[in-house]
């Protein structure tokens, strides 16, 4: 390998450590420390087990944006090597499977959305393999490694055109689709996505599927000869359904699909077993339930034929499928109760094994042709990086944060457990700051996660850290809705909004309360996007709480409608607003009682929000205004749903801290 490959060479067991001598004390963590902080990306294994290639995202404070390049380390960790790296930022390394090229994902150089590049192993600069119009969002290689299976974009029709010429010229936004609007792409046409083939060689593109729907997740046979995919089409209109199938076509252009799965609601994530006879993918929920849908494992013949399910008596999360070498099980990520474990499952018996376990989360894993396992993997009080589970325990391959965080004094995050109003048990975690004294009064944040189909579980969360930092014990709550307890506790709120989750979130603050360490007369709530809309049903509810945020939330549910992106959800579970108006009416509640709301909230969004438009949180600072209650609106410029620009997010913690200081601060001895 030539230095002009590598670019940087750096010993894993030296980098980013201090020593105890020089290390200075550690100090609480600091709103600025967004900019001190890196993420790790999925570690994937090379085919011969000997190294594993990653991503680092960095964050400039004086550009003002991210970006990301690839590493590599050595298995036995002796090695770190930056392999690619670019203002454009590099993404999705993957191998090939002869061990020659590192592929990864960039816009470098001008280059027309992301496209493939390729590092040859024997030395050199990256040479970029494909040149689509549409782009790169997902690929991946044969089998033999002479080719690419890669998803793009349908051209833009005025692609090609100046830009001037484009700018001064803009085109009516014409629309014609149900489904029509989605955050970050913003107004839908009927450009889709499809299957192409590259050819390595000859850089040759050619297309395998055509339509008007989306293909995914593109899967290549083990002999190469075929390829399995995930898509939506079928009779009618697929933004009609929540209905996703697996399909495998033969890897010729022009060859059509056959249909394997006939389940009415998302079928995704297909994975081939070692001999090409089966394929493993994720059965989704029915499809009303697309807002609190959850993956079973299941098994069709890849010549079709009727589908098993497999560990039906496992009513838990799982994702990420990939065979054993031996085809006997399948290894996947199990979502448990505030964790997230590496699991397998004996196809046949349907015996579930834990395979890394604890309170930690894994997000990602890798393993090679020779059975070798990566994983990312992080707790509460370290952020996720790259391990080698060897002999069944985990050794760290990487320590890109190890030096920030020896700096930091970190609070202590727990798992606390009560009954809620309906004698259920609920499970949340609490953050005490550092130097915690049960002898004082603290203010207390209910923090609410999104989703609902989401958790609050024992992995870093800047956000919480920071708010123990600055002397406030936190509280999230696993509210009914939330994922990790099973397919019951994530329906129990089906077209029944701002009910149950509102009664967990305060039987959870009166647990807390009853352990004696919190002021009650300081108690504040906040959270984005469901949990933001948590959050105003909440403060409508109850008077106790003396500061809010909301974020990227609604409380007036009718004006959602044909507004943001979920027209699905909403005439399949609430029904339209003509048909079933009392409903809407009683979900809105917050909106509709706001001159109940006595609590200070600052209201937060982004400009460009699709998701949860930014008028959702418009409409609530208006009523606050109108009836004198303390209220902010700050909008963030150019922002989609999460808010992605450094300077903002820094701004957005800053903000929650000012707002919360003002009225809950400061700690009572």
């Amino acid at each position: 390998m030539t230095l002009s490959m590598a670019g940087a060479v750096a010993l894993a067991g030296t980098a980013g450590h201090a020593t105890a001598q020089s290390a200075p004390s550690p100090r609480p963590l600091r709103s600025g420390d967004i900019y001190r902080l890196r993420d790790v990306g999925s570690g994937r294994i090379s085919p011969d087990g000997q190294w594993i290639a990653y991503t680092v995202t960095t964050t400039d404070s004086a550009k003002d944006k991210s970006d990301s390049d690839v590493w590599m380390v050595h298995w036995d960790g002796s090695r770190t090597i930056k392999m690619a790296g670019s203002p454009e930022g590099e993404s999705n390394p993957r191998w090939s499977p002869d061990n020659r090229y590192l592929s990864f994902v960039s816009g470098r150089y001008e280059s027309k959305g992301g496209q493939i590049w390729l590092l040859d192993r024997a030395g050199g600069e990256a040479v970029r393999l494909t040149d689509l119009k549409g782009g790169v969002s997902e690929y991946e290689w044969s089998p033999d490694g002479s080719r690419i299976a890669v998803v793009s974009h349908d051209p833009d029709a005025d692609e090609g055109k100046p830009d001037s010429l484009r700018s001064k010229s803009p085109k009516p936004i014409v629309i014609d689709r149900y489904a029509f609007k989605r955050d970050g792409d913003g107004y839908l046409d009927r450009r889709r996505d499809h299957v192409w083939i590259v050819d390595v060689n000859t850089r040759k593109a050619v297309q395998l599927t055509t339509g008007d729907f989306d293909d995914r997740q593109p899967r290549w046979s083990p002999d190469g000869k075929r390829i399995a995919f995930v898509s939506e089409r079928m009779d009618g209109d697929p933004d009609r359904f929540n209905n996703g199938d697996l399909f495998v076509v033969d890897a010729t252009p022009g060859a059509s699909p056959v249909k394997l799965t006939t389940w009415t609601g998302p079928d995704a994530g297909p994975a081939w077993s070692p001999d090409g006879s089966k394929i493993a993918y994720l059965q989704g929920s029915e499809p009303q339930l697309s807002a609190y849908t959850q993956n079973t494992i299941a098994i069709v013949p890849s010549t079709g034929g009727p589908a098993r399910l497999v560990a039906t008596a496992l009513d838990r999360d799982v994702n990420q499928l990939v065979w054993s070498t031996d085809g006997t099980s399948l290894r996947f990520l199990l979502g448990d109760d505030r964790a997230q474990h590496l699991a397998q499952v004996d196809v046949a018996t349907g015996a579930v094994t834990r395979v890394v376990d604890g309170r930690r989360v894994v997000t990602s894993y890798d393993v090679s042709p020779a059975g070798r396992v990566v994983i990312n993997t992080g707790t509460a009080q370290r952020s996720a990086e790259v391990f080698a589970w060897d002999n069944r325990a985990l050794r760290a391959l990487t320590h890109v944060n190890d030096s920030t965080f020896a700096s930091l004094q970190l609070g202590r995050t727990e798992d606390i457990e009560f009954k809620n109003k309906d004698g259920l048990t609920v499970g949340a975690l609490l953050t005490k700051p550092a130097g915690f004294d049960a002898s004082k009064k603290y203010p207390l944040l209910l923090r609410i996660h999104g989703g609902p189909n989401a958790q609050d579980q024992h992995l870093f969360q800047f956000e919480r850290e920071l708010f123990a930092a600055h002397g406030y014990v936190v509280l999230q709550v696993n509210y009914r809705g939330s994922s990790g307890r099973g397919q019951a506790w994530k329906k129990a709120i089906f077209a029944d909004w701002g009910n149950k989750e509102v009664q967990d979130l305060l039987a959870g603050v009166d647990h807390v309360l009853s352990l004696g360490f919190v002021d009650p007369e300081r108690l504040g709530i906040g959270g984005w996007s469901y949990g933001g809309i948590l959050t105003d049903y909440t403060i409508a509810t109850t008077t106790r709480f003396k500061a809010g945020t909301s974020g990227a939330g609604s409380a007036l549910q009718t004006s959602m409608y044909g507004t943001d992106q979920y027209i699905f959800q909403y005439e399949n579970e609430l029904g339209a607003p003509w048909k079933n108006p009392k409903l809407w009416e009683k979900l809105s509640y917050p909106f509709y009682k706001a001159d109940r709301i006595k609590t200070p909230t600052l209201y937060m969004g982004g400009e460009k929000d699709f998701n949860v438009p930014i008028a959702g949180s418009e409409q609530m600072y208006q009523a606050l205004k109108s009836l004198g209650v303390p209220t902010q609106l700050v909008v963030y410029p150019g922002q989609f749903h999460g808010i992605s620009r450094p300077s903002f997010v820094k701004d957005r913690y800053d903000r929650y801290l000012g707002w919360y200081d003002k009225y809950l601060m400061p700690i009572t001895p």
